[in-house]
């Protein structure tokens, strides 16, 4: 990942845009990272890995309750409520 002084994106903001299309770029500002701009295409696919990871763990918590696997909410505070007393 390439990284550029926020000065130098200001001033050559066409550059910033090619080189984003290519991989992510590290905006720094004060020698401190403080921004990542990517590729629209970069930033669905990682948007789309996430939706599917939220949706296997959603799967994974379904079948874990229709196994009778998880306490239910109000057996898990009080457990909690004994533990902290």
């Amino acid at each position: 990942m390439e990284t550029i002084a926020a000065t130098e994106a200001s001033n050559r903001f066409g550059r910033l845009l090619d080189l984003a299309l290519q991989e992510p770029v590290t905006i720094e500002k004060k020698g401190r990272k403080v921004a990542v701009i990517l590729s629209v295409e970069e930033y669905n696919r990682m948007e789309n890995t996430i939706e599917g990871l939220q949706d296997q763990r959603l799967r994974e918590s379904i079948a874990d309750m229709d196994a009778g696997k998880v306490m239910p909410a109000s057996e898990g505070f009080a457990s909690l409520k004994q533990r902290y007393k």
